[in-house]
């Protein structure tokens, strides 16, 4: 009965060694998908930055050539969809939906014949998606 048990025994704990290695896995996996999401979210929100700077540049350069609002505008927006569909966080989503709110309303701004719109929302918004992301 004794060799019964002793091999009851090593199924048992080769059975609770495989379960805690699979438990393992799952939690550094885990870890590793946050540590990507927010890898991604700081790269992502230091291309936003860029392109907030772009947009900065494109109201002073207006005068010259008004299609570089529409173009910076754009490449927020793209920006925008890229952490979007990355996230679940809620910090971050509120961020880019206060940023899309900016940038919408440069946009009408522009629609309705204001050549230099006011972009401090903007660049405030994305100062705030930048908080968010860094851990």
């Amino acid at each position: 009965m004794a060799t019964g048990r002793g091999h009851h025994t090593r199924r048992i704990t080769t059975t609770l060694a495989a379960l805690a290695a699979v438990g393992l896995t799952a939690a550094v996996t885990t870890g590793c998908d946050a540590v990507n999401k927010a890898l991604d979210c700081v790269h992502t929100a230091d291309t936003v930055a860029t392109s907030v700077t772009r947009l900065q540049q494109a109201v002073q350069n207006a005068a010259n050539d008004p299609t570089q609002l529409g173009e910076s505008l754009a490449a927020i927006d793209k920006d925008l969809g890229t952490i979007g569909d990355k996230t679940d966080n809620a910090d971050v989503n509120k961020a880019v939906d206060d940023l899309g709110n900016a940038v919408d309303n440069v946009r009408t701004a522009i629609r309705n014949g204001d050549r230099t719109p006011d972009v401090s929302p903007v660049t405030h918004a994305a100062g705030e998606l930048t908080k968010v992301c860094t851990p």
